[in-house]
């Protein structure tokens, strides 16, 4: 990761002047973000080709003077002719910060694409190299942040002193604010002009509950990008206290907490268990005893083949709060990677979810079963079972001529396809990647796109 040129940071303007040089479009937009602050916003050129008059500005419809900079806080410099040099050298003398509009090796600053929620401002900024991919940047954030964010950072500003006299605990602050600031239900008063009363019976209620009580959240962290993260899970994640993950969640998934929140690896791999699970269900509810918020972060989805259920049971007997946030699953991952639409009018009309590990000789019969009457099968297993299990599959009447997709790592850029039918498959005639895999099965699966998939023998299905 390369390192910055420029520190950011957020200039105090209150009470100050902000001055642009030029009368052009470039001064428009300039004045267009400044009026957006409280300082007294100043323009200044003989030739005004631009319309100001929509804005709150100060306009000089004359050349430029050195004592146009009397208590001004920064300067654009947005024109070419013979003021801006005078300008440029009048910023420099009094060390006042300079912006030259479309000169960056003459830059002091540059200017950001700005999120306004005032008093909370988002900057994003490329050094001046790539605009254009910080506007997008600035929308893509746009789009997930409240119009009236803004609102409740200024009620939390409000209610700042009172918070700290009457919670003495850090971390009990934080979670009043985290509250505050995230409540739809703090957001809806605020919008009907009932946000004060509102956030004062939250501060009421966090004072009452003191440190506050532990809770778990059980959260599904995907397939293993984290952009198929859900936007809830990044938030909890953000709120949580301690982070206690699967080994096959990645560690930038792992990353996205705060900070200063504690992880703890409880990886369970094939033939390796650093914690067993009556350990992890002891560890849960130790941790959400001592008052902390636990982010159980579990690959896929924590209902799908994750043992919740028995966390579940523990945290329930010990009374500990408890919510769970799905994850996209795995064999979900697999279907969208290839476009398999494991439901098909006239081919197929169910999905079945099953792990193959440790499966009793019913199951299997079951599972045929299923797959000769049109169902697909997404099935979890490793390679080293994948022989047998086809195998048994075909001995209780599953068609060797079925399709069947393997896709290992589904969901990652690593991702592995093979594509063949399930006989091929039973003849061992695959060695696929290392890694976790999902296997579909099914009439269905030949209608997905298998273009770049390896082949099993030469008993391919062909991509519709």
């Amino acid at each position: 990761m390369g390192r910055l040129n420029t520190f950011p940071l957020s200039l105090k303007v209150q009470g100050r002047r902000i001055v642009i040089v030029g009368g052009g479009e470039e001064a428009l937009n300039k004045a267009r973000l400044a009026v957006k602050t409280t300082a007294q916003v100043v323009i200044v050129s003989p030739h005004l080709e631009a319309d100001f008059s929509a804005l709150p500005v100060e306009v000089l419809e004359r050349r430029f003077q050195p004592s146009d900079l009397d208590n001004a806080a920064m300067v654009f410099v947005a024109d070419h002719g013979p003021d801006a040099s005078v300008a440029q050298d009048a910023a420099r003398a009094r060390n006042i910060p300079l912006n030259v509009v479309d000169v960056p090796g003459e830059c002091d600053f540059f200017t950001p694409a700005i999120i306004d929620r005032a008093p909370l401002t988002i900057a994003i900024s490329s050094e001046g190299r790539a605009p254009v991919l910080a506007r997008l940047v600035r929308a893509r954030i746009e789009a997930v942040l409240s119009p009236r964010l803004g609102n409740l950072a200024s009620l939390a500003g409000g209610l700042r002193h009172r918070v700290e006299s009457l919670i003495q605990d850090g971390a009990a602050r934080r979670r009043f604010y985290q509250a505050l600031v995230t409540s739809p239900e703090i957001e809806r008063a605020e919008a009907a002009g009932h946000g004060h009363e509102a956030a004062e019976s939250l501060l009421a209620a966090h004072v009452e509950a003191g440190s506050g009580a532990g809770v778990v959240w059980l959260i599904g962290a995907g397939p293993g990008s984290e952009d198929l993260l859900t936007l809830r899970a990044q938030r909890l994640l953000q709120d949580a206290d301690v982070i206690v993950h699967d080994q096959l969640v990645p560690d930038v998934v792992v990353q996205m907490a705060r900070r200063d929140a504690e992880q703890i690896a409880v990886g369970k791999a094939k033939g390796h268990h650093s914690f067993s699970q009556a350990q992890i269900n002891t560890l849960l509810v130790r941790l959400a005893s001592e008052g902390k918020r636990v982010a159980r972060l579990k690959s896929g989805d924590p209902m799908v083949f994750g043992r919740a259920g028995e966390e579940i049971a523990a945290l329930r007997k010990a009374g500990i709060a408890y919510q769970v946030v799905p994850g996209v699953s795995a064999a979900l991952a697999a279907a969208a990677d290839t476009a398999t639409p494991v439901t098909l009018r006239k081919v197929s009309s169910g999905f079945i979810m099953a792990t193959a590990h440790g499966a009793e000789d019913d199951e299997l019969q079951h599972w045929a079963l299923l797959a000769g009457a049109g169902m697909t099968l997404g099935l979890y297993m490793g390679k080293s079972i994948a022989g047998e299990v086809a195998a048994r599959l075909v001995a209780h009447g599953a068609s060797e001529t079925l399709p069947v997709g393997i896709v290992v790592n589904a969901g990652r850029a690593s991702r592995t396809l093979y594509s063949g039918t399930l006989g091929a498959l039973a003849a061992n005639q695959l060695d696929f990647a290392d890694g976790p895999a999902v296997i579909l099965v099914g009439e269905a699966v030949a209608e997905g796109d298998w273009a770049e998939a390896a082949q099993m023998a030469a008993s391919s299905f062909k991509v519709a």
